[in-house]
C-alpha cells in the first residue's frame, strides 16, 4: 500500500478486519445522531462488528456531542478526523456543547485508517502524486482536481486508478460514488439527504433518510453522480 508521509504515519491507525464479525464504513454524520442510530438500529450492529466514520462527526447538525458521545463510548466505533474536527483545533470555528474531553477526544482521532486493503479518509487522495506525499490536509481537503475549483469537475475520484481502494467523504454528493477503487459515502444527511454506510465484506450499501428539512445548501455544492464522466 505504500507509506505515509511522515506527518501522517504517526496519525494512521491500522484495523484487521477479521477481527470482527461485519464492517461497515458510514459518511458524514454532521451532528445528527438520530439518522445516526436509525442507520445503526438498521445494520443491526454489535459489539462484534466494525463500524468506521470517514471523519465530520461534528458541525452543522444538532447535537455534536451526542454524535461523538454515541462515537467515543462505543469500542468497535472509529473515525477520520475530518476538515470540520480540523477547524475546531485550529480554534476557527468553536461549538460550545463540546467539552474539553471531547475536544482531546476529537485530537486524538487518526487522519488515515486501513482496514484490510481499504484506505479511509476524509477528503481523498490526489492521482498525481503517490500516497507517501500526502499531507494531513490533503488527506482532509482534497476534492476537486481543477485549479482554485473546490465543486468543479474533474473530482479526483473520477481520475484515480488504485491501489488501495478509497473510502472518502468531505464531498458532498445526492447518492454514493462507487467505483472500482474509490468510494464516496457523503450523502448529505445535514442537509435533509441521507446517511449511509458501505458493507466492507458484503460489498453493499444501506442508506437512511435524513427525515428532516436539514440544513440548506446550494445545488452547486451537492454533486450529481449521474453527471460524472
Amino acid at each position: 500500500m505504500g507509506r505515509f508521509h511522515p506527518d501522517v504515519e504517526p496519525h494512521h491507525l491500522d484495523i484487521d478486519i477479521d477481527e470482527h464479525e461485519s464492517a461497515y464504513v458510514v459518511g458524514d454524520v454532521h451532528g445528527c445522531p438520530e439518522p445516526l442510530d436509525r442507520l445503526l438500529s438498521t445494520l443491526e450492529i454489535t459489539d462484534d462488528d466494525l463500524v468506521v466514520f470517514v471523519g465530520d462527526l461534528v458541525r452543522k447538525g444538532p447535537d455534536s456531542a451526542g454524535v461523538v458521545e454515541r462515537v467515543r463510548d462505543a469500542d468497535n466505533m472509529f473515525s477520520v478526523r475530518g476538515n470540520n474536527e480540523e477547524k475546531l483545533l485550529r480554534g476557527d470555528k468553536s461549538l460550545a456543547s463540546l467539552s474539553d474531553d471531547d475536544l482531546a477526544w476529537i485530537e486524538s482521532l487518526p487522519v488515515a485508517i486501513t482496514v484490510g486493503e481499504n484506505l479511509i479518509v476524509h477528503g481523498g487522495v490526489d492521482p498525481r502524486k503517490p500516497l507517501a506525499e500526502h499531507t494531513i490536509d490533503d488527506l482532509q481537503n482534497t476534492r476537486s482536481l481543477a485549479p482554485g475549483g473546490s465543486y468543479d469537475p474533474p473530482y479526483w475520484y473520477e481520475e484515480y486508478a488504485g491501489p488501495p481502494r478509497v473510502f472518502f467523504g468531505h464531498t458532498v454528493l445526492d447518492e454514493p460514488v462507487r467505483s472500482e477503487w474509490a468510494v464516496g459515502l457523503d450523502t448529505g444527511c445535514v442537509y435533509g439527504g441521507a446517511l449511509t454506510a458501505y458493507d466492507l465484506r458484503a460489498e453493499t450499501i444501506t442508506a437512511v433518510p435524513a427525515l428532516r428539512g436539514g440544513v440548506e445548501r446550494s445545488d452547486a455544492k451537492i454533486v450529481d453522480v449521474a453527471e460524472l464522466g
